[in-house]
């Protein structure tokens, strides 16, 4: 058999597929994830978070599938890089709303939002659009299992209802949101129980994944971990091809 040199071996790409509840950590360690291994990172769950602002800004009545499809004919999102902060920031129809989709009434929306099949569809066709390349990691609820099931390394994140609260609280203070920590455990709680039981790719961990609970582990660790995971990957692929 013939083995590839280690510097040919680390350039074979693979897409890697972050899974798993809300505030978990997923959205961090992806995007240090895609950095350390220059990869682009996409994160799948601002893609709805727009939608429900735009749903919201315009009245779409969730339950009304004419009134859905034409409002997603309507809507185009894409993420630009932001030199300054050095973050990818969320566009929607050419207008910057990364700030606005991360405050709590959109997030009190956004299962819902997520839930609707036609919103569903519409959004992972362009996630398959943007993953065709391969070298990209992408955080949400159904990568591996509907967007991605072939990816090559496939993560699913879990952790502690309280903890994972406790630093949505943490995000949203930094961003000068005031919420109360109750408000947000219920809101974890609804999503949860929204993401987990609707009928259109609910959010169930992969057979083929690797389940990560971060209640206990630091950023750093979390990307570690990760990274060796893709590497491993990385070097299998290429032996084998």
């Amino acid at each position: 058999m013939f083995y590839p040199e280690e510097e040919d071996m680390a350039v074979q790409k693979i897409i890697i597929a972050i899974d798993g509840y809300s505030s978990c950590g997923k959205s961090t360690t992806a995007k240090h994830v895609a950095a350390n291994l220059g990869y682009g990172y996409i994160d799948t769950g601002a893609m709805y978070r727009a939608v429900t602002l735009y749903f919201l800004e315009h009245s779409i009545t969730f339950t009304n599938p004419k009134e859905v499809e034409k409002a997603l004919q309507n809507i185009v999102i894409s993420f630009h890089h932001n030199s300054k902060t050095n973050e990818n920031e969320t566009f929607l129809n050419g207008v910057n709303v990364e700030k606005e989709i991360r405050k709590m009434y959109i997030s009190d929306q956004v299962s819902e939002v997520s839930a609707i099949a036609e919103v569903r569809h519409d959004m992972v066709a362009q996630q398959q659009k943007m993953g065709k390349r391969k070298g990209i990691v992408m955080d949400g609820r159904d990568i591996g299992t509907r967007v991605f099931p072939e990816a090559e390394l496939k993560i699913f994140m879990t952790a502690d209802l309280n903890l994972r609260a406790y630093r949505r609280q943490q995000e949203l203070l930094a961003k000068k949101q005031m919420v109360n920590l109750e408000e947000i455990i219920n809101n974890l709680l609804h999503r949860d129980h929204i993401d987990t039981t609707r009928k259109e790719s609910p959010l169930v961990q992969a057979e083929d994944s690797f389940l990560i609970d971060t209640s206990y582990m630091t950023v750093d660790e979390q990307v570690e971990m990760v990274v060796n995971l893709a590497q491993t990957r990385m070097l299998s692929n290429a032996v084998l091809d």
